[in-house]
């Protein structure tokens, strides 16, 4: 037996397609939706990201505006900054793209972000609506796995879902978002005891635990669902998961790839969120 690969390139491209076809509604009636990126600093990965959320803007049909800061952009300012893009009703999303200098606290900036602008999901506000069961704004890379195993007929309802990591980006959101579609949810750690024993209880197992080809087959139950949101350089353009693509690919049910599983949706759920962002500030 060998796994089906969940194609989230091809998931993703479906998702900004609908989003482009609304948006195309709203654009011949005279509105757009529109999101600000903030760059602080000359991070090369940092300024590689922001370009292609402006490429996905363009596609989509979504106003981009990104404001570029020099690396000594005080702390003061950048908040300043950042509440003239709350108070101005022609931005809809606000994005701040991490990391910021070490002289700015990443958690004011958060902070400061308007709720309902917050398209990355970081405001203690969404997040705390999300782990109710509630929000519009979702964390893109949580919400858009449950879009994969959605999108690809998987049910979730019922299920054992291991999830290996607790970050607040991505961990901690994801078994939220899991337990919300009535799985049945166990998050692991470094310090969980007997760890193969968990995960090959698992259904569907996430694995963001940012360790290089950390899940072998060994681990996983036979016609498991393994989604993979590792993403690690193993030399030139070549680059891998936090699981062992080869050997579970023989065993799993469904597979996510690397490149080409999780990664897409992270930024199509991005162009959803700036569309939900547009209707939260528009609403009647």
């Amino acid at each position: 037996m060998s796994a089906q690969i969940i194609d989230g390139k091809k998931i993703a491209q479906e998702i900004k397609n609908e989003v482009m076809t609304e948006v195309d509604a709203l654009k011949a009636a005279g509105q757009q939706p529109c999101l600000a990126v903030v760059l602080v600093g000359d991070d090369a990965a940092s300024a590689v990201y922001v370009k292609n959320k402006q490429k996905n803007c363009e596609e989509t049909g979504i106003l981009s505006v990104t404001h570029a800061l020099p690396s000594e952009t005080t702390e003061d300012e950048l908040l300043a900054l950042i509440t003239r893009l709350n108070a101005d009703k022609s931005i809809h999303g606000i994005l701040v793209q991490s990391p910021v200098p070490s002289h700015i606290d990443e958690s004011k900036v958060l902070l400061a972000v308007s709720p309902e602008k917050d398209v990355d999901c970081f405001h203690p506000y969404n997040v705390g609506l999300m782990s109710i069961g509630g929000g519009t704004l979702l964390p893109g890379t949580p919400a858009g796995i449950i879009e994969l195993l959605q999108r690809s007929g998987i049910a979730i309802a019922g299920k054992n879902c291991v999830v290996l990591g607790r970050s607040n980006i991505v961990g901690k959101p994801i078994a939220a978002l899991l337990l919300r579609e009535h799985g049945t949810v166990t998050i692991c750690h470094s310090r969980t005891e007997n760890l193969a024993e968990v995960t090959r209880q698992a259904d569907i197992l996430v694995v963001a635990i940012r360790q290089k080809r950390f899940v072998t087959a060994d681990m996983i139950k036979d016609g498991a669902v393994v989604i993979d949101v590792g993403m690690h350089h193993i030399g030139g353009k070549k680059r891998c998961g936090d699981v062992d693509y080869d050997s579970c690919f023989e065993k799993a049910g469904y597979i996510t790839p690397v490149p080409g599983g999780v990664g897409p949706m992270t930024i199509a759920m991005l162009m959803k969120n700036c569309l939900a962002a547009y209707h939260l500030q528009n609403e009647a």
